[in-house]
């Protein structure tokens, strides 16, 4: 899986939390309130946003797993502040290859942000075959759908935005990601396989007091889509320093697509 920085999922978190739909939450908070256990095994943790957001919303008493292959941000997360009923450990492993083995246990529910637009076709198989097997919801919150809407427009926004969806596609360490069609394919494979899915909208509004994480944003898909070679660097390099410039009077706006997902087992519920 292709990594991300501690400083990246920082400067991101703020907008995650604001940007997670809250009638989906109440859906996962919903589906758990009648247990007196719950046993969360969080893949791709990252740095434990969704830990950061969820916890503290659910009663229960909490034993969560926090999963990556990253150790660095296994330490970041293992140190997050928790409250008295939840009780955190880590696990480091390649989910490529060993996604079963954080699942094999006693599961109550399984959660995951900004992942599912990152995996392949058949790594979401595995998922959602070995969920269902155990009859497990799933909370996956946070995939990119290919939206995009920036404010003022540029002529150049058109092809950017097409490179950056394409290089969603590439292989980001699972097999040719699903990119933006990553929800579309999770929610009729749930669906097939019994599960009740409550999914909307999850998008980030990054607005003009948001400078440093619209700089980020812009630099990120101006490298993407050089790497795609669509178009010349010059004309990405002119399109990336007008956005700046919008972004540097505050003239700026950025929407990005994410839509939040809970697929819930309706036969054979735990």
């Amino acid at each position: 899986m292709s990594g991300f920085t501690a400083s990246w999922l920082a400067l991101r978190e703020p907008h995650d939390l604001r940007a997670r739909n809250a009638a989906v939450l109440d859906a996962v908070v919903a589906a758990l309130a009648r247990k007196q256990t719950v046993d969360i095994v969080d893949l791709a943790c990252g740095t434990g946003s969704t830990l950061r957001a969820l916890a503290p919303r659910l009663k229960s008493k909490q034993s969560w797993l926090l999963v990556d292959n990253d150790e660095a941000l296994l330490d970041y997360a293992s140190r997050t502040p928790i409250p008295p009923n939840v009780r955190l450990t880590t696990r480091a492993l390649d989910l490529n290859h060993e996604l079963e083995k954080p699942l094999a246990g006693k599961v109550d529910l399984v959660t995951t942000s900004a992942l599912l637009d990152l995996v392949s076709e058949a790594w979401l198989d595995r998922l959602v075959s070995d969920a269902a097997a155990r009859s497990v919801p799933v909370y996956a919150a946070l995939s990119y759908d290919g939206r995009i809407n920036i404010s003022p427009t540029d002529l150049f926004d058109a092809a950017v935005i097409a490179a950056v969806n394409a290089h969603q596609r590439r292989d980001k360490g699972f097999g040719p990601a699903l990119g933006p069609s990553a929800v579309s394919v999770a929610i009729k494979r749930f669906e097939s396989l019994g599960f009740s899915v409550t999914h909307d909208k999850a998008d980030w509004v990054i607005q003009s007091k948001d400078p440093e994480f619209q700089a980020e944003i812009l630099r990120g898909w101006a490298s993407a889509a050089k790497e795609l070679g669509g178009l010349s660097s010059p004309d990405i390099d002119e399109w990336l320093a007008r956005r700046q410039g919008e972004v540097a009077v505050g003239r700026s706006s950025i929407r990005v697509g994410h839509v939040d997902l809970f697929a819930e087992p309706l036969i054979g519920t735990r």
